[in-house]
């Protein structure tokens, strides 16, 4: 069963030129992974330094496995350290209702 998964980042405009390249690396290393099905990128129209990231996976275990790599923990670790906060993350079940 495929999930999607939101990432929500907070931040200013001036720090976009240093997170971009990490956010970059973040995508490519998902796109090479096993069960990765797509991603998108969005900003909030109230409030422009708040990002979010939706991306489907065939499963929750596909997500999780990625996300415990010890390269994506280390590029999280950055864009966070950069952000000043931690990125939270959401994983969603589709339902049939």
């Amino acid at each position: 069963m495929y999930v999607k998964v939101i990432s929500r980042r907070l931040f200013r405009i001036s720090k976009k030129e240093k997170l971009i390249p990490l956010l970059q690396s973040l995508r490519k290393s998902a796109e090479k992974e096993k069960g990765f099905i797509s991603r998108s990128t969005y900003s909030s129209m109230n409030d422009p330094g708040e990002y979010i990231v939706i991306s489907e996976w065939e499963t929750a275990d596909d997500w999780i496995r990625w996300i415990n790599k010890k390269k994506v923990q280390q590029l999280q670790w950055d864009i966070d350290s950069i952000l000043g906060e931690k990125t939270l993350f959401d994983v969603y079940l589709p339902e049939d209702f």
